[in-house]
């Protein structure tokens, strides 16, 4: 029971009711390839089908994914300015790992075999 000599609560009141299935329910996602899929403009995520078996899916609100999302580059440069002496671009590691692999270009003639265009020395 309420009486008018009680305080009254503090803060923000609520703007609209929480309604759990709206907030945790993401909008119908649209195949982007074979293995992912997007739900929220420029939210890339791979396909939950494939995370199931060794990595225990959470469920968020979808206010979160937006709000992560949102952040992720000013992150990415927190990470450089405190972590990084360089970045590297993933075609760059990529190059890497394929020169120590050793796997060539196809477009690129093998080591002493000459132009594969049959225009090099005859």
């Amino acid at each position: 029971m309420r009486t008018d000599d009680q305080p009254q609560p503090t803060g923000p009141a609520a703007t609209a009711p929480y309604r759990f299935a709206e907030q945790h329910t993401p909008p119908a996602p649209l195949r982007a390839s074979e293995v992912a899929q997007t739900t929220f403009e420029h939210v890339y995520e791979v396909d939950p089908r494939l995370m199931q078996e060794h990595v225990l899916q959470q469920v968020f609100p979808n206010w979160d994914t937006l709000r992560i999302m949102r952040s992720r580059h000013d992150h990415l440069a927190w990470m450089h300015r405190h972590f990084a002496e360089r970045v590297v671009t993933g075609s760059e590691l990529l190059a890497e790992v394929e020169a120590e692999a050793g796997v060539r270009n196809p477009q690129e003639p093998a080591p002493g075999t000459g132009s594969t265009d049959g225009l090099g020395a005859r």
